[in-house]
């Protein structure tokens, strides 16, 4: 069911924006399962995208490349490549980078993203935090906003609102979640249409950027840059198990253990699942992608 705007009473949408907003930029907590994913076939050419299965311990990440690109000012800042697909090829390094907010850099952090030739930096954060804390960037660098919990794009639903957020309310309880907020932040990104907009936007913004090296970030770099990172490689066609690793080294970029919970990782998905039925249809319906765009961002990312 979807709800859009003027079709339910304020009272409501400023419920779930208080609910929406926090979750998506708070602090985080621990424990959960993996979900399946059903994964459709996006190329035209090779890989699934993601696997299923019940939980399993967590693969190791590839070591960093001696030349790994590093910040002083921003900790969670790290290259999406070096992953290894279900069909035996790589995801490139030195094309797309992942961090949390760029507004403390050090002369020495500009350099090195001058040196790795990042052209565009992509801002999923929203206007009171874009606000509060500008990005800093080498001179050349493009900017482009695209603004997870934004209002631009319409303020409406995929699912009516209720049902999402009482599922969630109660998937916290069941998972143990200390963090309520993030339990309900990340089913509302998946059903949210203006966070389909931000998300589609960046994944449009990395197929098409040929001048250089792309980057994306929101705050801490683990919430709507884990999502966006987790719907990255697993259109690139990484593991699923992967995908997780990767989602839960932010809890080491950041030095803390409870920075992210697989468990909301796990909600994302599987609100996927129920409103789209595949990641493919998410892809394609939910964050506006044609095939042009899906064999851009795989032609540039593999090898």
């Amino acid at each position: 069911m979807t709800a859009r705007r003027g079709a339910r009473p304020l009272s409501l949408a400023i419920a779930t924006f208080v609910a929406l907003t926090p979750a998506l930029v708070g602090p985080a907590t621990a424990a959960a399962q993996s979900s399946d994913i059903s994964a459709g076939s996006l190329m035209s050419g090779s890989s699934q995208f993601g696997s299923s299965g019940p939980s399993a311990p967590l693969p190791e990440l590839p070591a960093p490349a001696p030349d790994a690109v590093r910040l002083d000012g921003a900790k969670n800042f790290r290259d999406i490549g070096g992953y290894t697909t279900t069909d035996g090829r790589k995801v490139r390094t030195a094309v797309v980078y992942r961090s949390n907010k760029i507004d403390s850099l050090t002369d020495s952090d500009l350099a090195k993203l001058t040196a790795a030739n990042v052209t565009l930096d992509v801002d999923l954060r929203n206007a009171s935090e874009r606000a509060e804390a500008p990005d800093r960037l080498p001179p050349g660098v493009r900017y482009q906003v695209a603004d997870v919990v934004g209002l631009d794009n319409g303020f409406w639903f995929h699912e009516f609102v209720p049902l999402t957020l009482g599922r969630a309310l109660i998937d916290a309880a069941v998972s143990g979640s200390s963090n309520i907020g993030q339990s309900v932040g990340y089913p509302f990104m998946v059903s949210y249409h203006g966070s389909d907009v931000a998300f589609g936007d960046l994944l449009k913004a990395i197929a098409h950027n040929d001048s250089g090296a792309t980057m994306y970030h929101c705050s801490a770099g683990k919430d709507r840059t884990g999502w966006s990172t987790a719907v990255l490689l697993t259109l690139l066609g990484v593991p699923r198990d992967m995908v997780n690793a990767d989602f839960m080294a932010s809890n080491t970029y950041l030095g803390r253990t409870d920075a992210v919970d697989l468990s909301w990782l796990d909600a994302a998905f599987d609100q996927m699942n129920r409103i789209y039925g595949s990641f493919d249809k998410y892809v394609r319906d939910g964050l506006g992608l044609d095939q042009a765009t899906i064999d851009t961002l795989r032609a540039k990312l593999l090898t």
